[in-house]
């Protein structure tokens, strides 16, 4: 019982920084903060705030935003603490190693295992959904049954003959036109192969090395603000303030379905996005000034993306009727509302969308594989997830298992379940962190501290607070799964990760 909570010093994490960092240490704020801004740009605004708008908040979805965002600004004020002091790969679980004891840091290490790789394969099936469309447009068509999730139902249409998916949205639209969809062809699709094939496009490029990586986030990273600041400026003039009326629609009767409760299951739901700079952290040993850099990287992201998520939703339900946001593109949606107009912002729209979906899907991947290794130098990983390229200096074993994991993941599931999932343990990471920053004040207040979270205890309580209400207006079925993911988690600590601890009997 006593290893349960055993932690591992900061003096000894400090240590362990200077003489096993073999990774190049070649990022600073500038490319800290894109990194932050590639991670949370993307399916926050391209896929996930039209969806949580029609089905939770309504025209409020920009309440919703506001929500998540002040939880993640109190969250985000610990991180920077945390990253200042204990400037090594890992995020959330080296800090918990350093503060909580062994037992929670494995927990926290498990959580985050499953918010990077299933956030990697999450947005990987939105980016094949924008790849898709866009590649119709200019007349290639990828086949749905190679396009969507294993064994998704598909059926064709009668009068085009194009295979669809079998959505209770098209089969009640066929009903209502008179057809029976039960006498229409059927098949099930295979795999989703544009997922699959991005995310082994980019785990090769992490591989090579994090310095290229960063350099194409960068690209992206401007290419995808550019879209969305446009966006803003010109969709302002299309804007009908009807579309805003009721701002925040009654409740239906059930809980999450729209009034106050739909406007806090929304900021669950659209917690998601707000991960980018979660993944900062996990790259402080390849920053070149950690203890000053990190805090910029990270509250500068983050404020950067929470004004651009509140401008975005205000625009895109003003634009159009939230009522028909449920779609994949809901972006590409509002832009067709308004008419010819704006038709020439449609082919940039997506452009946009899969520059920002690609910088998420680098940047998860980025951050999972040095989980693993940080895991894996205090024993609680197979040794072989520490080995670093000589040629490239990327731990390559872990980065490959993460893409091949990922790859799978995304061509076999759909984005739904996996989007709910990833909201619910990031809430989690970020509860942990709150509570490691509160916890190591009382309990250690002499350790130097480059940045000190302002207002403790209040703004640690806050952000745990916040973060634990989102979880728990998020659909009791994510709860069941996030159990089971954990159970396996202390499966797996009981039968290796404790017995080939580092700190075993100490």
């Amino acid at each position: 019982m006593k290893q349960l909570w055993a932690t591992k010093s900061i003096d000894k994490i400090m240590k362990d920084t200077g003489e096993l960092n073999a990774m190049k240490r070649t990022l600073g704020p500038v490319n800290l903060t894109t990194l932050g801004i590639g991670a949370i740009i993307g399916a926050g605004i391209f896929v996930l705030t039209g969806n949580a708008a029609a089905q939770y908040a309504g025209p409020a979805i920009v309440l919703s935003f506001v929500i998540s965002g002040f939880a993640c600004a109190m969250t985000g004020l610990c991180y920077a603490e945390f990253a200042s002091m204990i400037p090594l790969s890992g995020s959330a679980y080296t800090y918990a190693y350093a503060t909580l004891g062994e037992l929670i840091a494995w927990i926290i290490g498990w959580d985050l295992i499953l918010e990077y790789l299933f956030a990697s394969s999450t947005v990987a099936v939105g980016w094949s959904g924008y790849v898709v469309s866009f590649l119709k447009d200019f007349g290639v068509i990828v086949p749905a049954y190679l396009s969507n999730a294993t064994g998704t139902s598909l059926l064709q249409l009668p009068d085009s003959g194009q295979w669809v998916v079998a959505s209770a949205g098209l089969v009640s639209d066929l009903v209502s036109k008179g057809l029976n969809p039960d006498v229409l062809p059927h098949m099930s699709a295979i795999i989703n192969l544009p997922a699959v094939f991005i995310i082994g496009m980019l785990t090769i490029l992490l591989v090579i090395g994090i310095s290229e990586s960063a350099n194409f986030n960068n690209v992206i990273v401007f290419i995808k603000l550019a879209v969305v600041i446009t966006l803003i400026c010109v969709g302002y003039a299309y804007i009908n303030r009807e579309n805003w009326t009721p701002f925040i629609p009654e409740n239906t009767g059930t809980f999450g379905e729209f009034g106050w409760s739909g406007i806090l299951r929304g900021a669950g739901v659209i917690f998601f996005a707000y991960i980018g700079f979660d993944a900062v952290s996990t790259a402080a040993q390849e920053a070149k000034n950690p203890q000053r850099d990190m805090p910029i990287g990270i509250l500068g992201s983050l404020a950067v993306c929470t004004i651009l998520y509140i401008l975005v939703s205000l625009t895109v339900t003003g634009m159009v009727s939230y009522k028909l946001l449920a779609v994949p593109d809901p972006i590409a949606v509002a832009v067709d509302a308004a008419g010819p107009g704006l038709m020439w912002l449609r082919p940039f729209v997506k452009i946009g969308a899969i520059a920002g979906l690609s910088s998420v899907i680098l940047v998860m991947l980025l951050g999972q594989p040095r989980i693993f290794y940080s895991m894996a130098k205090d024993g609680l990983l197979p040794k072989s997830f520490t080995k670093i390229h000589p040629r490239f200096k990327t731990p390559f074993i872990p980065t490959i298992v993460t893409g091949v994991i990922a790859g799978i993941i995304a061509g076999t599931f759909s984005i739904n379940i996996l989007g709910e999932l990833v909201s619910i343990g990031t809430l989690l990471a970020f509860t942990i962190v709150c509570l490691g920053v509160l916890f190591l004040r009382y309990r250690r207040p002499d350790i130097p501290r480059a940045f000190k979270t302002p207002w403790v205890p209040a703004v640690p309580i806050l952000g745990a607070g916040f973060s634990i209400m989102q979880m728990l207006a998020l659909p009791g079925d994510t709860w069941v799964r996030l159990i089971i993911w954990m159970a396996l988690g202390f499966v797996i600590y009981f039968l290796y990760g404790k017995r080939n601890s580092l700190l075993r009997d100490k």
